[in-house]
């Protein structure tokens, strides 16, 4: 069996939050709600989730764009 490899966690959610933010044509619904839903898993998984903010409180409907662009927090 090959090692364990390990990331920080504030580098990927840095990261995670950065393509979040994208606005451009591959940055879809399914690409950031996948984005979303391994976030909160490794998050929740270690005990580091502390919630998440929306990008703009206007645009929050399910399932869109908007619901997607967020912000996740963590506990440092």
């Amino acid at each position: 069996m090959k090692g364990r490899k390990t990331i920080n966690l504030s580098v990927l959610v840095d990261y995670a939050n950065y393509q979040l933010k994208r606005t451009d044509k591959h940055a879809d619904v399914g690409f950031k709600a996948g984005i979303c839903g391994m976030l909160e898993k490794a998050l929740i998984s270690t005990n580091n989730y502390n919630g998440y903010s929306y990008l703009n409180n206007n645009d929050t409907k399910l399932g869109t764009l908007g619901y997607y662009g967020r912000t996740y927090h963590y506990k440092s």
